[in-house]
């Protein structure tokens, strides 16, 4: 009797539990578009605190590294600033180097693709000359790129690029940050991450501990500590290392006096963050300008001056920045990137790495754990 009593009282918590969870989840549901409008809301008030997020990882190894230099000063009020003069200076020179983009550089890509954009009928005539003097046995000459060159034809890049959209892509970047005010509270917590990531990391180890169980507390620990060091280190050394090497580039190009030098070197430094692919998607896309508007042998020579300068990033520039490497294979990097590009586009194949990186060391000690 007291067991059908206990399982009536149990069939009839769970019917009441399954109700609430059916009416919260109808209302939920049906208030969809307060909760968007709710979730809209909070994402704006939250922007400037997440590029203040997004900041401090950028400038993370510059800042660490200037402090360690300031910490093997023979000065002791030198060594005990450390790490506000580290902080300093990396403002300073990531101040100088936005004023140079926004006043210098800009305007010159902004000219160059505006002017690349008008003389793109011309190239095109080049393009259809060269198909048109090809052998007829060539293995590029068929039906398929013959079909392929009638439809490019027919892209007007003008209505995609031109200043005004150029201008306008711009506005809605610098949107994210909606004013003045925005920016400012985005830079004071970067600053703020900075130089306090000692004790915000040590109040979220206090809290984990006395949340979860110590075996998932080390856990957890450990995983955030690897993750953490990844993303660092990745996210922060692929965006200065592409200014390393777009400007490398860029000094090569002109030196060489190529066409759309800026250009050119800049695409091939935004691209150099996307692992594999983005290095051999900016060089193809170098020399097929280069030839069109310098001719053959100045595009043999631009494609050996930057796969060599793309040896020495790899080798020399890219080690140093980057510190230890993340220990993932090439294959791997490639599967990730791949999958990464096709399901979330760009920001996934530059996530990518990072994000494999993470799932490895969790498979790793799951492994390691089943086998002790």
């Amino acid at each position: 009797m007291k067991q059908e009593i206990k399982n009536h009282w149990q069939t009839w918590i769970f019917c009441v539990a399954l109700g609430i969870v059916l009416i919260i989840t109808y209302k939920a549901i049906d208030s969809i578009g307060t909760i968007a409008v709710f979730l809209k809301g909070l994402m704006s008030v939250l922007t400037p605190f997440l590029v203040g997020i997004l900041i401090s990882y950028l400038l993370y190894i510059p800042e660490s590294k200037l402090e360690k230099m300031f910490k093997n000063s023979k000065s002791r009020i030198v060594r005990k600033n450390s790490r506000k003069l580290g902080i300093l200076f990396t403002y300073i020179i990531a101040f100088l180097i936005v004023i140079l983009l926004i006043n210098v550089i800009l305007p010159i890509l902004v000219e160059s693709i505006d002017e690349l954009i008008g003389n793109v009928q011309i190239y095109y005539t080049k393009i259809i000359g060269y198909y048109n003097d090809l052998p007829n046995d060539s293995i590029f000459k068929t039906e398929q790129v013959y079909d392929t060159l009638k439809q490019l034809q027919n892209v007007d890049l003008k209505q995609y690029v031109s200043i005004d959209k150029i201008t306008g892509y711009i506005k809605g970047a610098v949107g994210v940050a909606r004013g003045i005010f925005d920016i400012f509270v985005a830079v004071i917590v970067s600053v703020y991450i900075l130089s306090q990531r000692n004790e915000i990391f040590g109040f979220f180890q206090r809290f984990s501990k006395a949340t979860f169980k110590e075996e998932t507390y080390n856990y957890l620990g450990r995983i955030f500590k690897k993750a953490n060091i990844i993303f660092f280190k990745f996210i922060s050394s692929q965006f200065v290392d592409a200014i390393v090497i777009g400007i490398l580039s860029t000094i090569a190009l002109s030196i060489m006096k190529v066409k759309y030098a800026a250009l050119l070197g800049f695409t091939i430094g935004l691209f150099n963050m996307i692992p594999y692919f983005g290095a051999i998607i900016a060089i193809a896309f170098a020399a097929l300008i280069t030839f069109l508007t310098g001719g053959f042998s100045k595009a043999i020579v631009m494609l050996i001056v930057i796969i060599i300068l793309q040896q020495i990033d790899a080798n020399v520039i890219n080690p140093k920045i980057i510190g230890e490497s993340l220990k993932i294979s090439p294959l791997l990097v490639i599967i990730a990137v791949t999958v990464g590009g096709a399901y979330f586009g760009i920001v996934g194949m530059f996530l990518a790495v990072p994000i494999t990186g993470v799932l490895k060391i969790m498979v790793n000690d799951y492994i390691d754990n089943r086998l002790n």
